[in-house]
């Protein structure tokens, strides 16, 4: 089975708490992120704090999540390591092609995310008609920006037994 794209690195992990306050005590005032900025959508039901790590195109966002509503749904805070966001060099080739082998997908199709990239996520739950998921873990799929792609490509052709995935 050929795949038509590439899984690139990590674009994000995201983090749920009932505060972020408190998730911003460890993250940002003891292990020294930055903030570069927050998101608040109440169809998502969340308000985050958007947190970098490293630089440049190799630069990992911790995204620090606490509920508008804490009863309403999606729970971002529920579950502790809410998401994990995943670089991806063609998006709409990526959905396509796990779409026709069976992988679900959470509502919504492909959007704008916080950061400005368009994403989409691969739901935590299978069902009958779609049996491949995250297994308990929401997966969001990050259009990757030209120089993200042309970073990971140098990295992958200057090691390409440690990258060739």
């Amino acid at each position: 089975m050929s795949r038509p794209f590439k899984v690139l690195g990590i674009q994000q992990i995201a983090i749920g708490g009932p505060d972020k306050v408190r998730l911003k005590k460890l993250w940002v005032e003891m292990l020294g992120l930055a903030v570069t900025g927050t998101f608040r959508s109440e169809r998502e039901n969340v308000d985050e704090d958007i947190c970098v790590i490293g630089t440049g195109s190799y630069r990992v966002e911790v995204d620090l999540m606490q509920p508008i509503d804490p009863a309403g749904k999606p729970a971002v805070h529920t579950t502790p390591l809410n998401h994990v966001g995943l670089w991806i060099d063609d998006l709409p080739q990526a959905v396509e092609w796990l779409s026709a082998q069976g992988v679900r997908f959470a509502p919504g199709g492909i959007r704008r995310g916080a950061a400005g990239f368009d994403i989409c996520f691969i739901h935590p739950r299978g069902n009958d008609e779609l049996p491949i998921s995250g297994e308990g873990v929401l997966i969001e799929l990050v259009q990757a920006p030209p120089e993200v792609v042309s970073a990971f490509s140098r990295l992958a052709q200057a090691a390409p037994e440690r990258f060739d995935v």
